[in-house]
């Protein structure tokens, strides 16, 4: 399938969020949601107010923790999508929408957007709404320069967990760490090594257990930061919170909601 070097999934969401709003860590995805409920708030950064989002919303690779406040019940089709997922879709550099989350009438328009939403309220239950929704997408997929090499190189970074050396992917790559950096600018939204640190923080978190003790030192060392400090700042600098914090959130949401389906990377803001 076309979609399958770009996208990771499609979903459907729908009923009463587990809080009232979530902050979402910054991961190597991006993220296109269509909206068929109540408005939803967005903040990216906590320098900025929180923005209303009610067809939906396009958020790029952030580089910082982006707010997300829902409403008592929400509905929506949404697409997880690989770092460099969006580019074809965009038609302007996705460093042009790096942690500024738009709506999605701003990337395809009032007009197509609202016969989309129609469309997919329309639909006969989820699985029917996901096939509009992937049909939608291969209708406006285009060819982009440097989707291949962004691909390839950080399908090695992604191998790696982030633990690369960016002027040997290069060098690997045939081009200079310039050349580079702009296409990942371009298509991305960031350049390879802030790419690399997002694999790596996010790969560590993820390997953490909750349920169990961490000892911050061993897990720094294992993911190769230079100390427990440097690895202290990469959390706070992506999260806002020290490492000790992140895990009484973590725990908070496993002990509140056990099992549910966004336990694990979206953090309660309540």
């Amino acid at each position: 399938m076309p979609l399958d070097g770009l996208i990771d999934d499609l979903y459907y969401l729908e009923g009463v969020p587990p809080y009232a709003r979530f902050m979402l860590p910054p991961s190597p995805s991006a993220l296109l949601i269509v909206n068929l409920g109540a408005p939803f708030r967005i903040r990216a950064g906590r320098d900025v107010e929180l923005a209303e989002y009610a067809d939906g919303c396009v958020v790029t690779m952030p580089t910082r923790a982006v707010e997300f406040g829902y409403p008592l019940w929400t509905r929506s089709v949404g697409v997880h999508v690989k770092p460099w997922g969006l580019a074809p879709f965009l038609g302007m550099p996705a460093a042009e929408l790096c942690d500024r989350p738009v709506t999605i009438e701003q990337v395809w328009g009032r007009a197509a957007v609202a016969e989309l939403r129609e469309r997919l309220a329309a639909a006969d239950g989820p699985h029917e709404m996901l096939t509009l929704l992937e049909e939608e997408l291969m209708r406006r997929l285009c060819e982009t320069a440097g989707v291949g090499l962004v691909r390839h190189t950080s399908s090695v970074i992604a191998a790696a967990d982030g633990a690369v050396s960016i002027g040997e992917l290069s060098v690997a790559a045939g081009v200079s760490s310039t050349h580079l950096a702009q296409r990942f600018k371009e298509l991305v939204g960031v350049t390879p090594k802030r790419l690399a640190r997002t694999y790596r923080l996010t790969a560590t978190l993820f390997s953490i257990d909750p349920a169990g003790p961490v000892d911050w030192g061993e897990l720094a060392g294992a993911a190769g930061y230079f100390d427990q400090a440097h690895f202290g700042h990469e959390v706070r600098e992506f999260t806002g919170l020290t490492p000790t914090r992140y895990l009484e959130v973590r725990r908070r949401f496993q002990r509140e909601h056990p099992g549910h389906v966004l336990e694990g990377w979206p953090l309660p803001a309540d």
